[in-house]
């Protein structure tokens, strides 16, 4: 009920909460909580999986949404770890631990098929990583102000490195991701490129974050196997 489970036979030595900004990917988000309820079960952690979902039909705003799940999480729970999850990737190894790194953020999709396995750019932090609640405060969350697809990931990079941390990866061959692609119109690929960068990071990092979040709570409702929060 409401995605929460822990082990039946144990005592879990790790509590993850897993966040997901959402928009109406009903494809995406059966196939992503038909394989990550098992692996993690698997795991043996103490999970609980969230959807956020932004209301209306203006541009998605992926990072805020992310704080707001970050922000809403902390309330249930004292969570050793918050793994913030794109919709539409799925983990291929069962050795790819859903846990924090004790000191940095961890960069958990460091190997994605649509990249043939490698990185895109060196600085890349999208897709899945693992963040503890003093890391998430440190770095001051995501930002709050992009609209749109793209750019924020740089965005939370180069908060990292600001913050006095640094990006730790998961090995390759572990951090293997598969990306489901519903749009059928994609069949030609075009080559993947980097988002321009819109924001000056150094700058506004400290008063674009967890400290300036503003939204207001729709709804939240445990469904069998997730949390869904609702937000405008």
């Amino acid at each position: 009920s409401g995605g929460h489970y822990r082990p039946p036979h144990c005592f879990a030595r790790y509590k993850s909460a897993i966040l997901v900004a959402y928009r109406n990917q009903e494809k995406y988000l059966r196939h992503l909580l038909y394989y990550i309820h098992p692996f993690l079960q698997r795991q043996q952690l103490s999970y609980t999986i969230y959807l956020i979902q932004q209301v209306g039909a203006g541009s998605f705003n992926r990072a805020k949404l992310l704080n707001v799940g970050v922000r809403e999480a902390m309330k249930d729970e004292e969570w050793d770890c918050l793994v913030l999850h794109d919709i539409d990737l799925v983990p291929e190894n069962d050795y790819n631990l859903y846990i924090c790194d004790e000191y940095y953020p961890k960069h958990m999709a460091s190997a994605m098929d649509k990249f043939q396995y490698n990185l895109p750019y060196k600085s890349f932090f999208g897709g899945v990583s693992a963040l503890t609640p003093e890391h998430y405060m440190k770095m001051n969350g995501f930002p709050n102000t992009y609209w749109g697809d793209g750019g924020e990931n740089d965005d939370i990079a180069t908060r990292i490195h600001l913050a006095g941390m640094k990006i730790v990866r998961t090995s390759p061959h572990l951090g293997r991701y598969r990306v489901m692609d519903y749009n059928e119109e994609t069949e030609i690929q075009e080559p993947w490129k980097r988002p321009p960068s819109r924001h000056n990071t150094r700058k506004t990092w400290k008063a674009d974050g967890m400290n300036t979040l503003q939204f207001r709570l729709l709804s939240r409702t445990k469904h069998p196997l997730y949390t869904k929060i609702t937000v405008d």
